[in-house]
């Protein structure tokens, strides 16, 4: 069965464009309650982004810490109860940060709607009304975040996306002058996301023209700016690093993720690592999955001199190995479209362990 992709509505691409944010979410106030939502990353606190801010007096600003975890169901569930206590439905919502606070974003959009905790819901098509407007502000690319049907949140039981037609922004805006300060480490790993992205959609059985079109283009820009002549932090591969997050999170959206993918959520979801790392350690040594493209991979880790962590295995007790193992195997949707339909002919337990181990 073929996808029908519900895409973002509206986009607004160019430095200096969150300067239209107020005037952009004006023709929504007087939806609901009459007042907006703006979660930003805490970051931001106390820093010159944090005041152009388009905050009125009726509306509610709240900082959200992802700096040392995955978002969770929990905060999704807390940021939804505690406006509705304060205030109502709000007539939007607005994430401004990294991947984290647009997923919290796009799953507390569907949740203000939709009764009960969002560990209901992590799975596909499982909302039943949908959410309220909602608007994504990158402030580092990457992710995909800004485009993807799915919002990826951990709960008390698995790392899993609310994943259904109303989930992806209704309005995103692309200001690459917000990303020109992300430290260098995090710049890579994020970067790195989107080119994992593109390798794991392109390679698999649910590969189409449709998301390689988008796949290849968006790998054309990485390379630009991790290998080109010009490559590194600049305001030009700022703009193509975001157009690439976009392009790679729209090819993935009509593909699918793979065998990295489903690896870095045991990651996350054991120790907390942060998804684009969890990415850069799990990709690093599946040469025998993804060939060339992991020897690019790290051929740009030595370029950019990022230590990545090694010799993890060595610290992780079997029970530790086998709760990630049991996270990942789970994700039958990555294992079928890297390995097949009869994936689980070619694919056990004991065999996740191992690429675990290899870490």
């Amino acid at each position: 069965m073929h996808k029908i992709l519900k895409n973002v509505d509206k986009v607004v691409f160019g430095r200096g464009s969150f300067n239209q944010l107020d005037e952009i979410i004006e023709e929504k106030r007087a939806d609901h309650d009459k007042f907006m939502v703006f979660l930003v990353d805490k970051f931001f606190e106390g820093k010159p982004l944090a005041d152009k801010v388009p905050v009125r007096p009726e509306d509610i600003l709240i900082f959200v810490d992802v700096d040392d975890h995955e978002p969770t169901t929990q905060q999704v569930d807390e940021i939804r109860d505690n406006v509705k206590k304060e205030k109502g439905i709000p007539s939007g919502i607005i994430g401004i940060g990294g991947g984290s606070v647009m997923d919290i974003a796009k799953a507390a959009s569907l949740m203000f709607t939709n009764e009960g905790s969002s560990s209901l819901y992590q799975g596909l098509n499982l909302i039943k009304n949908p959410g309220i407007y909602h608007v994504g502000v990158p402030t580092i690319s990457g992710t995909g975040a800004e485009v993807s049907t799915t919002a990826v949140v951990t709960g008390p039981e698995k790392k899993l996306g609310l994943k259904c037609e109303w989930t992806p922004f209704n309005q995103i805006i692309l200001d690459s002058e917000l990303i020109s300060e992300v430290p260098k480490n995090q710049w890579f790993y994020t970067g790195m996301d989107t080119y994992i992205h593109c390798i794991e959609s392109e390679t698999g059985m649910y590969k189409n023209t449709f998301s390689t079109a988008y796949g290849d283009a968006s790998l054309v820009l990485c390379r630009d700016v991790f290998k080109g002549q010009t490559c590194g932090q600049n305001p030009e591969n700022d703009d193509k690093l975001m157009v690439a997050s976009m392009m790679g999170g729209l090819s993935l959206t009509y593909s699918e993720v793979g065998v990295c993918h489903a690896l870095s959520y045991g990651l996350s979801f054991v120790f907390g690592y942060r998804h684009g790392i969890a990415n850069c350690l799990a990709f690093n040594h599946l040469e025998d999955y993804y060939g060339e493209a992991v020897q690019e991979f790290k051929g740009m880790v030595a370029q950019h001199k990022i230590e990545l962590p090694r010799n993890l295995a060595n610290s992780w007790t079997e029970e530790q190995i086998t709760q990630m193992a049991e996270v990942a195997y789970n994700l039958d949707h990555m294992w079928k479209h890297a390995l097949g339909l009869e994936w689980k002919e070619k694919l056990t337990l004991d065999t996740i362990k191992d690429l675990y181990r290899r870490l």
